[in-house]
């Protein structure tokens, strides 16, 4: 998160990398940049929390669903997708099971791993979210700066 809300002026950029280096306008675009980026994760995270889910949540939901060919996922392809601790992600699966959103069970391959898969909820909970979560993504733009 990035929590500057008034950006440094072009002349303070512009003192700061002449002492340390690097190209002002480029420096003050990153600045710019990061500021949109957290103003729209607060959005997001506004949005998920609406909706009792988190950005991490909601990742892992739309991770598992969008393998196409594939209904279910372990817990590492999901940790290798997710930039997360494994104790993390575990906590999370967890609770998505306990709210019915995900079914953790023994692989059918190899049962001393799990298999991760969307229940009937947590597709439609999935469906539902989608659209709002789009039409924040589309709007990011429009981000108020007041947020």
């Amino acid at each position: 998160m990035f929590f500057l809300k008034e950006l440094p002026s072009q002349k303070m950029v512009a003192g700061y990398a002449d002492a340390h280096g690097g190209d002002p306008d480029h420096i003050t675009d990153t600045l710019v940049m990061m500021r949109q980026a957290s103003l729209l994760i607060r959005r997001l995270e506004t949005y998920f929390a609406s909706h009792k889910l988190s950005q991490l949540r909601f990742l892992v939901l739309i991770v598992i669903d969008r393998e196409l060919d594939r209904q279910s996922l372990k817990p590492n392809e999901i940790a290798q997708r997710i930039d997360v601790s494994k104790p993390v992600l575990t906590r999370t699966l967890q609770s998505l099971q306990t709210d019915g959103l995900v079914q953790i069970s023994s692989s059918k391959s190899d049962g001393r791993s799990k298999e991760i898969a969307l229940t009937p909820a947590g597709y439609n909970r999935l469906q539902q979210l989608l659209p709002g979560y789009f039409k924040i993504l589309a709007e990011r733009r429009a981000v108020p700066e007041e947020a």
